[in-house]
């Protein structure tokens, strides 16, 4: 299949006219200087109502501006991996998909292992998608739900800042041990790497400033379902605040959980909300609850 094209397009407002199309790039639309170092010197290109041009061109009001995307590499690391995938919401800009449990985002050492990395790039060559995968929020091998992607690295890194801003906002739904005291609350308390563990996240005055807020859906004979909202995402941010607080996920045996009611870490990434990186639209995801959290049906 022939490869499409990554263009961004854009008409200039008569606010910028009269501007650099470099400065127009960088400081309103906000591509990178590695980004138009690409475009330069792998095959991307920058077009003003049809006619190349370089960054040092001069843009008028009305001027449409296509910004030509270089194709990626993708890391010989990714095993390619034909595993199906829940396509939630996809443009040439974003990729949304509802993440099954059991499967690692990123591969691990295990050459044999299929990841979400590998099955997105497998999507993009049905597809004749010219890009490598850009993951926005990365969910951990048991956690299922909504995994956001950028389809190129310009979508990325605007997610990333919306991320980092807090204006990407992500909600999860857990069952958690115990029967929960609190209807509603926040959890401010920092988080940072076990000195003798390279997975186990702990509490700690060292650790990096991470804030969760929760509210109790729902009580169980023994566990409790929660709604948890993340302002910040530190790795197993939500597994280890909910521990801390005595309440540990079911299925989380890193974390004081069993298995008794569920075999795996009962996380669930359920919505997300954001603003299209191109259009600026703010849309909002939801994913269904999995049948494994449906204990009692």
């Amino acid at each position: 299949m022939t490869n499409k094209k990554m263009i961004l397009t854009w008409e200039v407002d008569n606010r910028y006219s009269d501007l650099l199309l470099r400065d127009y790039l960088r400081e309103v639309k906000g591509i990178s200087r590695k980004t138009l170092a690409e475009i330069k010197f792998k095959g991307g290109k920058l077009v003003i109502n049809g006619k190349e041009q370089n960054v040092r061109q001069y843009i008028k009001s009305g001027d449409k501006v296509d910004v030509h995307l270089p194709d990626e590499v993708v890391s010989k690391n990714i095993k390619i991996t034909s595993l199906p995938l829940e396509v939630i919401y996809e443009d040439d800009h974003l990729l949304i998909i509802n993440k099954p449990a059991g499967i690692v985002t990123i591969p691990t050492e295990d050459p044999y292992e299929p990841s979400i990395a590998g099955a997105v790039i497998n999507h993009y060559r049905i597809t004749g998608w010219p890009a490598t995968f850009h993951a926005v929020n990365r969910l951990d091998r048991d956690t299922s739900g909504l995994l956001v992607a950028g389809k190129h690295r310009y979508a990325h890194d605007l997610l990333v800042k919306q991320q980092r801003a807090g204006k990407l906002e992500r909600a999860y739904t857990a069952l958690v041990s115990g029967e929960v005291s609190w209807r509603f609350g926040s959890i401010y308390a920092p988080i940072a790497r076990k000195s003798s563990s390279i997975i186990e996240r702990e509490i700690s005055s060292a650790g990096r400033h991470a804030v969760t807020h929760f509210e109790r859906i729902k009580l169980q004979q023994g566990y409790s379902t929660m709604l948890l909202r993340l302002e910040t995402g530190r790795t197993h941010q939500i597994r280890v605040h909910m521990a801390w607080l005595g309440y540990p996920l079911l299925g989380d045996t890193l974390y004081g959980g069993n298995k008794r009611l569920l075999t795996r870490t009962a996380l669930h990434s359920h919505r997300v909300m954001l603003n299209h990186p191109l259009t600026g639209e703010l849309q909002c995801y939801e994913a269904p609850l999995p049948k494994d959290f449906k204990l009692n049906d």
